[in-house]
């Protein structure tokens, strides 16, 4: 899919996915893209885009240039540089590479991530060996999904004259070669090749006069992109992270992304929808713990008109609105025990049955889940179920907390200050606060700490427009509960009272405590609150 990539100077802002149709470029906020600046207009252009061709119409009195030149509407191509006012924007378009008969595979496909440290990723890829012909003993990486074998116009180029161009082609899925028939005769252990074939360790691939075979090996590859989606961050441990998160949007499979609170699990989750095939398609977030129980096959799965009370039509859950999308399931910690037994059904099976309903659709979604909390001890303690945590976690990422990567922090404030003012920024000393803190709250903290600033002291933050929010480790720890002993028997005596207050209504105590109905429930059964 195509984008827009739009630069300060050599400073790299944001990547815009076009879906379509005409975005407008300006300076006021009712632009599809909002930029800064005297030489910018409040409408400034138009990019077009109709019947696969690009276009950009100036709409300004401050003029555009493509490649150079000034227009007033120019066509563009892949690699075209807009210029606007003091901003660089280039289009970038993606060629789709089709086979004559089998859907397309998605980018890094070819690799297998064997483990991800905080210096790089390890990958395993797939090589040519040629063992006889004229390019005896040359070794060729397999570096894309498909790619074609033969003289000089192929991606794998052999000085065989036997050979044609695209003599044939070799796709790698998922760390398996295949070999594809091309142009010429390919022959594996003397068998012709008709159809796509799997290439296996033991066996000859032959071309003309040429006879090769696939190896594997590991890479180590340092990841060098400083974004995911809307994650920054230029730390080996985060583009490490980035490195495993771009992988992993290459596949179909679930992922379990873990946490702190404000780490950007839904960043990462977004990131992964739009860098995989299925970016064209929704992205929908659930927030798991603020779903009741009894709402929850409604809302995951729809209903029939007349399901229950207050069904006045046919609805769709949102695994129908996630079709041919991501479906991003937030806080999936935070089920009860019901609701998970259910979620687990339909994603085993594939089966989404709506309430009162007896049909039963297979919408195709791929999902993903977060979490703060450690769900493998929830699962020891018998909190959730084993076999959903299996499900859910068959790729897994942590994403490290802000107090981990401290070095991160004056490109984090750059990026933020930007959204707040074009003029607002941190002063070195400021800095220096701003990394002693602990950041509980992580980078949704140091947004919070940021935009205070600013509002409260405007574009020039320095260390006296710097204020925290002091978070005891446990609020329950500072009540004063005499006679209780431990700070169980104080958990105990508060919870208890809340729930007297309310008489027992455990969904207004639990707004009150501020935790959700499943976590409160589980505190009630720990403590032995009846």
């Amino acid at each position: 899919m195509a984008q827009l990539v739009f630069l300060r100077g050599d400073e790299k802002l944001i990547e815009y996915r076009l879906s379509g149709g005409r975005i407008s470029i300006g300076r006021a906020d009712s632009c599809d893209v909002a930029l800064p600046g005297e030489a910018i207009s409040r409408t400034h252009c138009f990019v077009v885009q109709r019947d696969g061709s690009y276009e950009v119409v100036d709409r300004s009195r401050h003029g555009i240039t493509v490649d150079g030149q000034r227009v007033k509407r120019g066509a563009l191509r892949d690699g075209s540089e807009i210029g606007i006012g003091g901003y660089r924007v280039f289009l970038r378009t993606d060629a789709e590479v089709a086979g004559p008969t089998a859907e397309a595979i998605p980018d890094r496909a070819y690799e297998v991530v064997m483990d991800a440290g905080n210096e790089a990723v390890v990958v395993e890829r797939a090589y040519l060996v040629v063992e006889a012909g004229p390019d005896t003993g040359s070794r060729k990486v397999l570096k894309k999904s498909r790619m074609s074998v033969g003289r000089k116009m192929s991606d794998v180029r052999l000085t065989d004259a036997a050979l044609t161009d695209d003599h044939c082609f070799l796709r790698v899925s998922r760390g398996r070669v295949m070999v594809e028939p091309g142009k010429g005769a390919a022959y594996l252990d003397g068998e012709r090749v008709r159809s796509i074939t799997p290439i296996y360790a033991d066996e000859t691939l032959h071309l003309g006069n040429t006879v090769m075979r696939v190896e594997r090996g590991l890479d180590e590859e340092v990841p060098f992109a400083k974004t995911f989606g809307g994650m920054v961050g230029e730390c080996k441990l985060m583009l490490s992270v980035f490195g495993v998160l771009r992988r992993m949007a290459a596949h179909h499979y679930p992922v379990l992304i873990t946490g702190e609170s404000g780490t950007g699990k839904e960043l990462a989750a977004r990131g992964i929808h739009e860098h995989s095939v299925r970016a064209p398609g929704s992205f929908i977030a659930v927030n798991c713990g603020a779903i009741a129980s009894t709402l929850f096959e409604s809302e995951l799965f729809g209903h029939e008109k007349g399901a229950f009370t207050d069904a006045t039509g046919r609805k769709d859950g949102a695994f129908h609105a996630a079709d041919g999308g991501t479906l991003f399931l937030d806080e999936v910690g935070e089920l009860p025990e019901a609701s998970q037994a259910k979620l687990l059904r339909a994603l085993e099976s594939g089966e989404v049955r709506r309430v009162g309903s007896s049909g039963v659709e297979y919408p195709d979604v791929r999902v993903l889940a977060a979490t703060n909390r450690d769900l493998a001890m929830d699962v020891r303690e018998g909190r959730f179920r084993e076999d959903l945590f299996f499900r859910l976690n068959v790729l897994s990422v942590e994403l490290p907390s802000l107090k981990s990567r401290p070095s991160d922090l004056p490109m984090l404030c750059s990026i933020l200050c930007r959204d707040l003012h074009p003029e607002a920024h941190v002063t070195e000393e400021a800095l220096r606060t701003l990394a002693s803190h602990r950041w509980p709250g992580n980078v949704r903290e140091l947004r919070n700490v940021l935009t205070r600033a600013y509002v409260m002291g405007g574009p020039r933050i320095d260390k006296k427009s710097l204020q925290f929010h002091v978070i005891e480790a446990n609020p329950l720890a500072a009540i004063d509960m005499p006679g209780r002993g431990t700070l169980k028997d104080a958990e105990k005596g508060y919870i208890q009272s809340v729930l007297d207050k309310h008489d027992g209504n455990r969904s207004a105590t639990a707004r009150e405590l501020g935790l959700a109905r499943s976590t409160l429930h589980y505190k009630m059964k720990k403590l032995n609150i009846s």
